[in-house]
């Protein structure tokens, strides 16, 4: 049998309104590190998106070394593959790797070409053993794909046509190394067709999110699939194979319901693959109030607010709290009435939200504010758009904007 445990978007380095994640982050990896060894697993796999950015912080980067160096001096023959995401920077991933490699450590930030300027197939392809050393799978380990990697096409859809050609070959590359009884696993950070997307900390990748790529992108002969990039555990369609992870922590106040796990994927030949959630500790709880994307008079929320049943916690582990206030006028004084309130409970605010309704205002009137900071680069531009040439933008003008973006990123 081989057990591996998939996890992604970890986004080591995020922060949140202001609000460092780091404990956050060390009580996950810490958790981790007590599940590998309780599970016995063979391989842990990270599908993309380390880091929150391509230039994470000297402190992100420590987190991530240390947390590798004590699970390799707990089980030294757990097999670790981590693949870049789009926050990631391939070249920043990449860099360490001759010496991570050295220590079981598979690393692939980007596709890389070889010396006849051909992709360096072989790095993407990793012998996955079991504590006796045995090989008992195989994974393609495929990173987040940009545009500049995909290969020249001539079709209608020339994203989805260029990124299944180098699965196709991936997967080919695999089938020839495996043996029979062998497994064989494939990595992605991608957006698949019919995925839930979280929007406010997902940011749109290869053009946007309406290239959703299609199930078809993997063979059905594979065991399984490990995918990276959108923070909602889930499978794929009807697909128990392909599955997404999740991220380990809330990374927004639109994520504070979701249950996120790891997964342990047990596969054994001629059996099929068994995946089971494992949940993670919710060390620091994000609360909206209302509890929904509804929005609740200040009067009614202050009074949500005070009526909280909230333990004695360290400074460090007080609940974050977001919350939504309907105004039929700007109040001055809105802040201060709630700070006062805040003051007397164990709790952090992190933030407030408010929509004007007009004193006759319907649902459709509302208009929500938003900071810069939750809004993509895209969303930015189409709102110039829109205000300079009082249209949307085209689908065509938005795709070559979002190249623009990936390429600076």
């Amino acid at each position: 049998m081989l057990r591996l445990l998939h996890t992604a978007d970890w986004h080591l380095g995020h922060t949140l309104h202001g609000v460092s994640r780091q404990l956050e982050h060390q009580q996950f990896l810490d958790w981790l590190l007590a599940e590998l060894l309780n599970k016995q697993a063979d391989a842990l796999i990270v599908a993309g998106d380390i880091f929150d950015s391509a230039n994470p912080s000297a402190a992100a980067q420590a987190q991530l070394y240390k947390f590798l160096v004590t699970a390799k001096n707990q089980q030294p023959e757990l097999n670790i593959i981590l693949v870049g995401g789009n926050h990631d920077s391939a070249i920043r991933l990449d860099a360490p790797s001759s010496i991570l490699n050295a220590l079981g450590i598979h690393v692939v930030g980007g596709l890389r070409l070889d010396n006849q300027r051909s992709i360096d197939w072989q790095r993407l392809i990793v012998p996955l053993t079991n504590a006796a050393g045995e090989i008992r799978g195989w994974c393609g380990a495929m990173p987040f794909l940009r545009n500049a990697d995909l290969p020249y096409s001539d079709s209608d859809d020339p994203l989805v046509t260029g990124v299944k050609a180098l699965y196709d070959e991936l997967f080919t590359r695999l089938q020839n190394q495996a043996q029979h009884g062998q497994s064989l696993i494939m990595t992605g950070h991608c957006y698949m067709v019919n995925g839930n997307v979280s929007e406010l900390s997902e940011r749109k990748i290869l053009g946007g999110n309406q290239h959703a790529l299609p199930v078809e992108l993997f063979p059905k002969t594979i065991d399984y699939v490990a995918l990276g990039h959108l923070h909602l555990a889930q499978k794929v369609g009807a697909n128990q194979h392909i599955r997404y992870s999740g991220s380990p922590i809330p990374l927004s106040f639109d994520e504070s319901h979701y249950v996120h796990s790891v997964l342990q994927v047990d596969m054994q030949a001629g059996q099929e693959t068994v995946i089971t959630k494992l949940k993670i500790p919710r060390h620091i709880e994000l609360l909206r109030l209302p509890n929904s994307k509804d929005f609740a008079t200040l009067s009614d929320v202050l009074a949500q607010l005070e009526n909280l049943e909230l333990n004695a916690v360290h400074e460090a582990q007080r609940p974050f709290v977001e919350l939504r206030i309907k105004l039929d006028k700007p109040e001055p004084s809105l802040r201060q009435q709630i700070e006062e309130v805040i003051a007397r409970l164990p709790v952090r605010l992190l933030k407030i939200t408010t929509v004007y309704t007009g004193s006759d205002g319907s649902l459709a009137d509302w208009q929500i504010e938003q900071r810069l900071e939750e809004l993509q680069p895209l969303d930015v531009f189409q709102r110039c758009y829109a205000n300079k040439y009082d249209t949307d933008a085209p689908d065509d003008i938005s795709a070559l904007f979002n190249e623009l973006v990936e390429g600076i990123q």
